[in-house]
């Protein structure tokens, strides 16, 4: 029946790197004939090179010939596809390059939208008051800290002035430089001890015997029997 009616099925479309693929294959395919051709034309010229002038190296020379003319053409051939593929693979660039910046430019409309939206919300008139509050706040504070810090011992009614003179007439009665130091920073004197007899004991004084605690040794008497 598909024969008879044909198909409804279409083959895909080729994209662009399956075009660049199949440019890069073919001009692969060219190069591998061009290197033969190139071994071919050195044998070539091997065997010219040592023969004699006659038909036999006319004959080498006229395949030469026509082995360079076809390396000509692969050449050519080969820089036609390699150029084909080159401008593809620009186009490719210039492709990707595109839809990159679609991309970015889309983000950037779904960004411009939801700032949009957000900012709706924000109310400008409500910071405002909310910053004067603060500002109210903060001020206050202050003031619960300067009455925190208020002094009860101290008069209103004193002037500045007069505890001026006062302390200028203080300075007068006072007279630092005499102040007694105190007694634990005084030096520490002390008294020069009398040095011990360096005489023995046991040395008569006044012909007087003492013993070995100084004292005076009673004359002894003999014992009788």
């Amino acid at each position: 029946m598909n024969r008879l009616f044909g198909s409804n099925k279409r083959a895909p479309k080729a994209t662009l790197n399956d075009a660049i693929s199949s440019t890069d294959v073919r001009s692969d395919a060219v190069e591998v004939k061009i290197r033969k051709l190139d071994a071919e034309l050195t044998r070539y010229r091997d065997q010219m090179k040592k023969m004699r002038e006659g038909p036999a190296k006319k004959s080498v020379q006229q395949k030469a010939l026509r082995v360079l003319k076809q390396r000509k053409l692969y050449e050519s051939q080969r820089d036609n596809l390699q150029q084909q593929s080159f401008n593809m693979e620009q186009a490719q660039m210039t492709t990707e390059n595109l839809r990159n910046v679609m991309a970015t430019v889309d983000a950037m409309q779904t960004a411009n939208k939801e700032m949009k939206k957000q900012y709706k919300n924000v109310n400008l008139d409500k910071i405002d008051q909310l910053q004067d509050e603060m500002e109210d706040l903060i001020d206050q504070a202050n003031e619960v800290q300067e009455s925190l810090g208020r002094s009860y011992n101290l008069p209103d009614d004193i002037d500045e002035e007069d505890l001026e003179a006062e302390l200028d007439a203080l300075g007068d009665e006072l007279n630092f430089d005499e102040e007694e130091v105190p007694s634990y920073l005084q030096e520490d004197v002390t008294e020069e001890l009398p040095k011990a007899s360096e005489a023995d004991p046991t040395q008569q004084k006044n012909d007087v015997q003492l013993d070995e605690f100084g004292l005076p040794i009673a004359a002894q008497t003999p014992m009788k029997a």
